[in-house]
C-alpha cells in the first residue's frame, strides 16, 4: 500500500477491469452498513431537492442508500468507466435514480455553484493533485455548501488498528489480513497535519477534522 503514495504522484488512482466486479461482489455485504451510516450523516445537512455530488463512488453504495432516504438530486462521478457501469446496474436493481457519470476530480465536468453537498469516501488519498481536487470541489459547491471527506488516518495508533480489525473480522487469518489491509491503507493516507496544509491552499473558509476509528471525518464549509 505504500506504493499508493508513489503511484498517485503519477496519476489519479482508479480501479478498472475485472477487479471492479470482484470488488462489488465481495465488499457489498460488509460496506452497505457503513454506507448507510454515512448517508444518515449526510442527510442531516440536506433539504428537499438538494443537489448532492459523490466523488469516486466505486460501486455506488453511498449514493444509492442516500437516494432511498429522501428526495435528492444525486450525481456520482468516478474516474473508472467500469465502476460507472456497475453503479448504473446497482441503481437499477435498487430502483433508485442516481446520475452516474465518468469524470476526474481534478477537472470536474460541472458548472460553478452546482451542488449543495459533496461527499467522498476512502478515495481522497488516491488523488494525484489533492489541492486541485479540493479547489474543484469548492468551485462546484454552492454558497453555504458543505464537503464531507471520509478517509484513513496516516497516524492511527496500533491499538486502534487492532480494535478495528477485531470488530470487523473473525479471529485467526481473517483478522490478521484485515489488520494488514487497514495498516496499508492508513500508511497511504494523510496525517492531520498534511490535511491541514492541503486545506490551507484552498478557499474553504472553515473546516473541521474529526477523528473516528482509523480515519477522519473532514468537513469543509464554503
Amino acid at each position: 500500500m505504500a506504493l499508493m503514495r508513489i503511484g498517485r504522484k503519477v496519476k489519479d488512482l482508479g480501479i478498472t477491469g475485472p477487479f471492479t466486479r470482484w470488488y462489488d461482489k465481495n465488499t457489498r455485504e460488509k460496506r452497505i452498513g457503513e454506507m448507510q451510516e454515512y448517508a444518515n450523516e449526510v442527510k442531516k445537512h440536506l433539504t428537499d431537492n438538494a443537489q448532492v455530488l459523490e466523488v469516486a463512488p466505486g460501486p455506488g453504495y453511498f449514493s444509492i442508500e442516500l437516494a432511498k432516504m429522501g428526495n435528492y438530486n444525486i450525481t456520482g462521478m468516478d474516474i473508472s468507466a467500469d465502476f460507472v457501469e456497475i453503479c448504473k446496474t446497482n441503481a437499477r436493481q435498487e430502483n433508485v435514480s442516481v446520475n452516474f457519470i465518468q469524470g476526474n476530480v481534478s477537472k470536474m465536468p460541472f458548472e460553478d455553484n452546482t451542488f449543495n453537498f459533496t461527499f467522498c469516501s476512502a478515495a481522497f488519498k488516491n488523488f494525484k493533485e489533492p489541492v486541485t481536487a479540493l479547489r474543484e470541489m469548492y468551485r462546484v459547491l454552492k454558497d453555504n455548501g458543505i464537503v464531507l471527506i471520509v478517509d484513513m488516518n496516516h497516524d492511527v495508533s496500533k491499538e486502534t488498528l487492532n480494535e478495528t480489525a477485531a470488530k470487523s473480522s473473525k479471529p485467526g487469518f481473517e483478522r490478521w489480513f484485515m489488520k494488514m489491509t487497514f495498516k496499508g491503507l492508513c500508511n497511504a493516507a494523510y496525517s492531520r497535519n498534511e490535511l491541514e496544509n492541503i486545506i490551507k491552499q484552498t478557499s474553504f473558509n472553515k473546516n473541521e477534522i474529526k477523528e473516528g476509528g482509523i480515519g477522519f471525518y473532514i468537513y469543509l464549509y464554503k
